[in-house]
């Protein structure tokens, strides 16, 4: 046995290799040696592919000339009878005959090896393939098993693919593991019914499948307070941290119907300062700045549409002759009542008590008491004003 070159792809083979292991052409029996270049080639080329000479190799017709050999020996031969010579050609001819059948005893030998080879490619070829699909289904059903947070899908892995790679066993696992927890974690924070909790549960998994659901929960906890609270504030809160809440619609309503009717810190700073610079101006005789809140006509001291010129009247006839000094206070709070007008319009009604010292040139002092009821306008202008004298 000798290594050599397959003929058909350069591979190194057996010569008595029944087929080549890379390329699968039949080896023993269908090569030969050139005995001019030493090349190897298969039998049935016409001439060495290598050095291009021919070697015939015909088995019948190197019986023939061995049997012509033989006949002309024994004519030639005085000493030989026809019987002996009859003898020879028949024992030659049987010796062909057997020749043959050796032949063709080996060439069915080799046609059963060769088939049987094929076969075992051909079966090998199929399990190759159906391997390779086989593993190329595992993979894609992993992919798609480990993209999904379905328990039942990653189960389903499980059950089809348990001779799976340990690896993609192992991950799978530990996903669906990691989904049971979560899934357990959201049961416990829905039981709890609390803000914080379903918050806690959002930040740890942040991609959860339950994370629209969580959301839409707090979304109701936190209107559910704002409407316990029914606050400016509240909703206030409610509006900025749910911008897209269900109930954002809802929220706006109620906080404007709120907002129409309750007074804030700066309503309440805006109309203090208002009848604060009214005042002031009567004490230092400000003509000029004590109409600067007051609207073009105005009910004063029960004269419907008074001037501002009437308020300026108003404001001389306290000084009389006899008065060296006045000072009008205010000690109390505002009671301040608000009604919408318009949209986001909102007239004024206030009732404070004011204190009006009066010195006197003769050095005698009186303090009076008056009951202020006034409405502003929504630019901040007096449009009402009376005063009633509260006698102790």
């Amino acid at each position: 046995m000798a290594i050599i070159k397959c003929p058909e792809c350069g591979h190194q083979t057996s010569d008595k290799a029944p087929v080549c292991p890379s390329c699968g052409v039949e080896i023993a029996g269908k090569i030969t040696k050139c005995p001019y270049c030493g090349e190897i080639y298969f039998k049935n080329e016409v001439v060495c592919p290598h050095c291009h000479k021919a070697v015939e190799y015909d088995i019948e017709k190197e019986d023939t000339s061995q049997i012509q050999e033989n006949i002309n020996d024994t004519a030639t031969s005085k000493e030989l009878t026809v019987s002996d010579v009859n003898t020879t050609i028949t024992e030659t001819t049987n010796n062909n005959d057997n020749n043959d059948g050796n032949i063709n005893k080996k060439n069915n030998k080799t046609t059963l090896i060769v088939s049987i080879i094929i076969a075992v490619v051909v079966l090998g070829t199929c399990l190759y393939f159906y391997n390779n699909a086989k593993n190329d289904k595992e993979q894609e059903e992993y992919e798609f098993a480990m993209r999904s947070d379905d328990p039942t899908v990653l189960q389903t892995y499980l059950n089809n693919f348990k001779d799976a790679p340990q690896e993609h066993l192992d991950s799978i696992t530990a996903h669906l593991e990691r989904l049971y927890k979560q899934d357990q974690d959201w049961i416990n924070a829905l039981v709890s019914g609390s803000k914080v909790a379903l918050t806690d549960y959002l930040a740890t998994h942040p991609d959860s499948p339950h994370r629209q659901e969580a959301l839409e929960k707090i979304d109701s906890i936190d209107w559910e307070q704002a409407v316990k609270l029914n606050t400016t504030d509240a909703y206030q809160m409610y509006v900025d941290a749910h911008s897209d809440g269900a109930h954002y619609e809802e929220a706006m309503i109620a906080l404007k119907k709120i907002k129409s009717g309750e007074v804030s810190a700066d309503e309440r700073l805006m109309i203090s300062s208002i009848f604060h610079n009214f005042f002031v101006c009567i004490n230092s005789k400000d003509a000029n700045n004590l109409t600067s809140n007051i609207s073009e006509y105005i009910n004063f001291l029960g004269k419907q549409n008074a001037t501002k010129s009437d308020i300026v009247s108003f404001m001389n006839k306290l000084y009389k002759d006899d008065v060296e000094n006045m000072v009008w206070s205010i000690p109390g709070s505002y009671d301040i009542q608000k009604k919408e007008i318009g949209d986001e319009q909102y007239e004024y009604n206030t009732t404070f008590m004011a204190e009006q010292k009066v010195k006197k040139t003769d050095g005698n002092e009186t303090v009076n008491v008056y009951r202020i009821n006034a409405k502003v306008d929504p630019d901040g202008k007096i449009t009402e004003l009376s005063m009633t004298r509260i006698v102790e």
